[in-house]
């Protein structure tokens, strides 16, 4: 089933998932209309106009992608990666400073943030947390899909979780705030992640790894 597109890339019952070639004519006609404009990140290259009105906008999309994917999905797919790698970096460096949960299996003994991948695979660990992953983002999807094309009115990366209520009481100006620092500390964590992986290899040593 196409859906009438060659830019389809994924399928579930009920939807056709069309990302690619979305709204792409009128993304390249407006990026035509102000082509003058330079990127705030990038002042070589044009301002990418799909990036204007979303919160840590810095006009940095070397590749344009904005010009043919959603922008929503886009944002879903940068805030989810920073809310992972902001968990990764502190679990891997957590493992290396000598963080178990206990008991602990005779087999994960002496194991570092590194040596333990291969340990968990063998003993099936991986495994399981790929399964309940796998789950999980099954799950999301749903709400993704319905942002998308059901216009649900979901904001990129909203779940409604925030036990420690952050944003009660906030301005729209103080909300916007907060997502600043998600956002940026997201893409940090991203970078910051890679890095320690990296140094960890390379060094095969103890945190900070140098």
């Amino acid at each position: 089933m196409l859906c009438g597109s060659l830019h389809v890339v994924a399928l579930v019952p009920g939807y056709c998932i069309r990302l690619l070639g979305r709204e792409s004519t009128s993304a390249r006609a407006s990026t035509a209309l102000d082509a003058g404009k330079k990127s705030q990140a990038l002042p070589f290259l044009p301002y990418p106009e799909n990036l204007a009105g979303y919160v840590g906008d810095a006009g940095f999309d070397p590749f344009r992608f904005s010009d043919f994917a959603p922008m929503d999905f886009l944002r879903e797919a940068e805030i989810k990666h920073g809310r992972i790698c902001m968990l990764a970096w502190l679990g891997f460096v957590a493992v290396d400073l000598g963080a178990r949960i206990y008991p602990l299996p005779e087999a994960y003994e002496g194991l570092t943030a590194v040596t333990a991948h291969d340990a968990l695979v063998q003993q099936g660990a991986m495994s399981q947390i790929f399964l309940w992953c796998s789950v999980f983002e099954a799950i999301s999807t749903v709400s993704v899909i319905q942002m998308l094309y059901e216009e649900s009115g979901r904001e990129p990366g909203y779940f409604g979780f925030d036990p420690l209520g952050f944003l009660n009481g906030k301005s729209e100006a103080e909300v916007n705030e907060m997502k600043l620092k998600e956002i940026k500390n997201g893409r940090l964590a991203m970078l910051a992640f890679s890095g320690v992986v990296t140094q960890a290899v390379l060094t095969q040593g103890p945190f900070p790894y140098v």
